[in-house]
């Protein structure tokens, strides 16, 4: 059980213990509340919080006998102390709750919903709804590519499923498998268009997309004009779908997939930066991210977010 607490669009928590109404006036003495707020910090012997608060001994001995018993506090470990058994006091959690009314079941508790405001309309009450659709493995396309970063689509989905409380149907596709019917919902695509058949339908209307050159195929960024080679380098865009424009469509891709490895660890390790607008242009929901290898170990494992 945790006590849950948003706060600017942060979550954060708290281990919790519920306790029954009767227990709780094992809690309203002042000093008791003392003994509590000293074992938030460490773990004390009787002797130990009687010198720390000031008080007699024995006053100490009361109010331990009676939160143990609400098991608010455990024993936690004995020592020898100057000759004598010292037994040491914790809290069984940090925090205490108490219920008046039986649980009732809920979809999504909207005090304290963990969605991005990013993450929408892609995730809502709690279910995905969004199609997710990675590239075939296979040769496939004019081509005859293989797409290589459809696994990282795991580790987004896992990403994912932190948003998520349950799921109740299949949601990924292969781009050679995707039905004309779910390109008209809400979108996940990832992998760029030389592997991913949706990708190149969509290309051309994201901002930040692959453009073909005398180089070849890189990706370039309409916000602030910028051109970007590496293999490292990738993409997150959230736009209008457009095969139906009142639904949205997230496209995430690489120059190559470890460019996409990129993407999804910026996921992983900078959700706060990616949540909000390019740089060039706030009002656009685009970012380019490049990966790096820290470790030098020939596997992208960090990332710095580039507009």
């Amino acid at each position: 059980m945790y006590l849950v607490k948003r706060h600017d669009k942060e979550t954060f928590s708290i281990p919790c213990k519920e306790i029954s109404p009767s227990d709780i006036k094992t809690t309203t003495s002042p000093l008791a509340q003392k003994i509590i707020k000293k074992l938030t910090e460490k773990s004390y012997y009787p002797k130990e919080l009687a010198y720390e608060l000031n008080v007699h001994e024995q006053k100490i001995y009361y109010h331990i006998r009676k939160l143990e018993k609400a098991k608010i506090i455990k024993k936690e470990k004995t020592e020898t102390k100057q000759g004598a058994i010292a037994q040491y006091y914790s809290l069984t959690k940090p925090s205490f709750a108490i219920r008046f009314k039986d649980f009732e079941f809920t979809q999504k508790i909207a005090e304290y919903s963990n969605e991005s405001e990013f993450l929408e309309p892609f995730i809502e009450n709690g279910q995905l709804n969004a199609t997710i659709v990675v590239g075939n493995p296979n040769p496939h396309g004019p081509q005859r590519a293989r797409a290589r970063d459809g696994y990282y689509g795991i580790d987004f989905a896992l990403f994912l499923g932190t948003f998520l409380q349950s799921i109740n149907d299949l949601k990924v596709r292969l781009d050679t498998e995707v039905r004309e019917k779910e390109l008209k919902n809400n979108l996940i695509v990832l992998g760029g268009p030389i592997t991913n058949n949706i990708a190149k339908k969509i290309n051309r209307k994201s901002p930040i997309k692959f453009i073909r050159t005398r180089d070849g195929i890189i990706i370039g960024s309409t916000i602030s004009k910028k051109q970007y080679l590496n293999d490292e380098i990738g993409f997150i865009v959230k736009m209008p779908n457009p095969f139906d424009k009142s639904k949205k469509l997230l496209y995430i891709a690489g120059n190559r997939y470890p460019g996409t490895r990129a993407c999804i660890i910026a996921f992983l390790k900078k959700f706060k930066e990616i949540s909000g607008g390019n740089r060039f242009n706030p009002e656009i929901e685009a970012k380019v991210v490049e990966g790096y290898d820290m470790d030098s170990d020939g596997i992208v494992d960090e990332v710095e977010i580039k507009e």
